[in-house]
């Protein structure tokens, strides 16, 4: 027997719930480093669903919850509504929502932000407390205050107008760098819960190691191998570091990087840079440079699994290490590595579509 769906529209400041809804077409997906998007459309058979849907479904204020049994499976923010007629006059609202995540990067700094020596943690937590503590800026999203052990120097400049998450991204993005996302669950006394996670150098969940087999509980899978993003060579540019108005202005320079190893192999030169124009420390560009360049290097493979849902897949998934093993033409020595799951996405069952979904992975260390 399949598991019932129900999608509950909040309040997004209060978290009250304003209904529960009817969403066909479900799609839903959730990530480590991308922000997630659930997809679908509520039906308009009537005047008073008309009524109920119109009071809940408001842009830009509504929260949304998805609720598997009583777990709460996927939460954010409902951003897109689009109402639409067909010839027969039937009625629908085609609805697009982005996860938790997607309210930070929909505030900005309006205040210069300076930390000394800060642990990285701390300055994401200082960045979501300067969020939420402006008026009507509180959604409710919680955290721990567990350190990484990695302290950073950072000024944030109200004249340049920052993103709160691209700030998040960046100060990510560095070496020595972490991972997060807002989960969304009920805690133990059933209380719906947003809570920022933090993970250095990654985020990790769960113990028990679970093992899928193609064929057998893998239904298919996609394997890219792609070198257009490829680079041994790399160089970042930050901020102007020109003092006279009268000459030409010129960005500060990282170091050069190379991989004199990977051409003493063989390997062409293929050269890469990346931009960072607020960053004004050499230091600092540096830690982004090398970051990047060591990205750069080794583009991660992203394999797509798709299995059947339910049991020990499930979204607490996220972060949690998987055993692959896949038997085939292309692999008749079996491959049997251990792979973290990055991201999922979730196709609800409907009218004969089994209730499927499609993990994300990449090779875990």
């Amino acid at each position: 027997m399949q598991t019932p769906y129900r999608f509950l529209f909040t309040d997004l400041r209060s978290d009250q719930v304003l209904d529960a809804l009817p969403v066909q077409g479900v799609a839903l997906d959730d990530y480590i480093g991308k922000t997630g998007r659930l997809t679908g459309t509520v039906p308009i058979p009537n005047r008073a669903i008309a009524d109920r849907a119109r009071k809940a479904l408001q842009p830009g204020r509504t929260g949304v919850w998805v609720e598997r049994g009583r777990e709460i499976w996927w939460g954010g923010i409902l951003w897109t509504l689009n109402l639409a007629s067909d010839a027969r006059g039937f009625l629908a609202a085609q609805i697009q929502c982005g996860g938790w995540e997607s309210y930070l990067y929909r505030r900005l700094l309006l205040d210069t932000l300076v930390a000394e020596q800060v642990d990285q943690f701390d300055i994401v937590r200082g960045l979501l407390d300067y969020v939420q503590s402006t008026p009507g800026g509180d959604i409710g999203i919680t955290y721990d205050g567990e350190p990484s052990g990695v302290t950073r120097d950072r000024t944030f400049s109200r004249y340049d107008l920052p993103v709160i998450g691209d700030l998040i991204d960046q100060l990510a993005a560095v070496e020595r760098g972490f991972e997060w996302r807002i989960a969304s669950f009920r805690d133990t006394s059933g209380r719906r819960v947003k809570r920022l996670v933090l993970g250095h150098p990654i985020i990790r969940t769960g113990a028990a190691e679970i093992v899928l087999d193609h064929p057998g509980p893998v239904l298919t899978y996609t394997w890219p191998h792609d070198a257009s993003a490829l680079a041994n060579g790399w160089q970042s540019r930050g901020a102007s570091i020109n003092q006279n108005q009268a000459a030409d202005s010129v960005p500060l320079m990282s170091e050069r990087l190379v991989a004199d190893d990977d051409l003493a192999a063989g390997w062409p030169r293929l050269d890469g840079s990346s931009d960072y124009t607020t960053v004004e420390q050499k230091a600092t560009l540096d830690a982004h440079a090398s970051a990047d360049w060591t990205a750069a290097r080794r583009p991660v493979q992203i394999p797509e699994v798709e299995v059947l849902l339910g049991g020990t897949v499930t979204p607490a998934l996220l972060g949690a290490t998987v055993r692959l093993r896949i038997r085939d033409l292309w692999h008749p020595d079996i491959l049997d590595g251990r792979y973290r799951v990055v991201g999922l996405s979730i196709n609800p069952p409907e009218r004969g579509r089994p209730e499927t979904a499609k993990l994300y992975l990449e090779v875990a260390a």
